[in-house]
């Protein structure tokens, strides 16, 4: 009787190490996000408010940066650039959604511009994550599960 291959094992994405690498951009960048757009409010915060808002969404930039890199560290497609660029976008997008609807239903206004803004930092930090995965792999630097 054949097996079935696993999950992870066919197709275009390695959805374990993407599994792996949105893990870690959730426990790190989303609370970071989070707290960010609680700080900054409604209107555009000024002084001590705006520091904090831009030293948390940084924070959130780095969560975003550590996740795309495990993602992008831990697949076995040869596709590092790629997983840590999804790993980064799905994780920004699905919590972001579930805020959007949150607010549309409380009859609040959506700041598109920044959502899109935000985006793209995240998919930037995906770049960046991908390139550290990639450099880790190149460096015979291996995960241990894929540890020989």
């Amino acid at each position: 009787m054949l097996s079935q291959p696993d999950d992870h094992t066919t197709g275009r994405w390695d959805r374990r190490a993407i599994r792996a690498g949105g893990s870690v951009a959730l426990v790190f960048a989303v609370p970071f996000s989070v707290a960010a757009r609680l700080v900054a409010g409604d209107s555009t915060p000024d002084g001590g408010r705006a520091a904090l808002a831009a030293l948390l969404s940084f924070g959130a930039a780095v969560g975003f940066l550590l996740g795309a890199g495990v993602a992008a560290w831990h697949q076995s497609r040869r596709t590092p650039l790629s997983h840590g660029i999804v790993t980064a976008g799905v994780t920004y997008l699905i919590p972001q959604a579930v805020l959007i609807v949150i607010k549309l239903a409380r009859g609040g206004d959506v700041r598109w511009s920044g959502v899109l803004f935000n985006l793209t930092v995240a998919l930037a930090m995906g770049v960046f994550g991908g390139f550290l995965g990639a450099y880790l792999q190149d460096r015979g630097m291996r995960p241990t599960s894929r540890r020989v």
